[in-house]
């Protein structure tokens, strides 16, 4: 598949089948993600996999996600970065955690296009309980986690949102 064709492919999928990620999947998808720029080539991104079905049912016990979809894929990626990775430099420039979370979105749409090329559906999961989540997946304390993301095989084909035109984009 070329990325031309992943990116007009790709689409937020809400309903998976009940069938595992393999690890080599996995591997390939954070393969994918750690090969995307990043200011000062820090790399801030970690990437906490949780495919295990007691996780997932703690994770619901605990009202991370608001939305119970979340709670029925077989695997949710919690995008996570290192504020502190960065040189003293940057701190001299940058807000640490909108440099981070930049960073991370990189990384993270490399991963959801590779995703698409292997057949899965993902989902960008903004709404969910930080503090939370950090403590059930045990995430230090100087990570960020400003999303997830949701993978799985698609139980369903949405149709594609409507999109802008490029001039309605594009400012001249």
């Amino acid at each position: 598949m070329e990325i031309h064709e992943a990116i007009k492919k790709r689409r937020s999928i809400r309903k998976y089948k009940d069938k595992e990620v393999s690890r080599e999947i996995i591997k390939e998808l954070i393969k994918a993600a750690r090969l995307a720029p990043s200011a000062y080539n820090a790399q801030p991104w970690r990437f906490k996999v949780v495919n295990d079905k007691n996780i997932i049912n703690q994770l619901r016990e605990y009202g991370v996600f608001k939305n119970e979809f979340v709670y029925k894929v077989p695997l949710i990626i919690a995008c996570c970065g290192d504020i502190l990775c960065y040189p003293d430099r940057a701190k001299e420039n940058f807000d640490l955690k909108e440099l981070a979370i930049a960073d991370i979105s990189f990384a993270s749409q490399n991963l959801v296009l590779r995703a698409t090329e292997l057949g899965l559906g993902s989902c960008y999961i903004g709404l969910f309980n930080k503090e939370k989540i950090k403590k059930i997946l045990e995430i230090p304390e100087n990570y960020i986690i400003p999303y997830c993301l949701i993978i799985g095989y698609s139980d369903e084909e949405p149709a594609g949102p409507g999109r802008k035109s490029v001039n309605e984009i594009e400012m001249k």
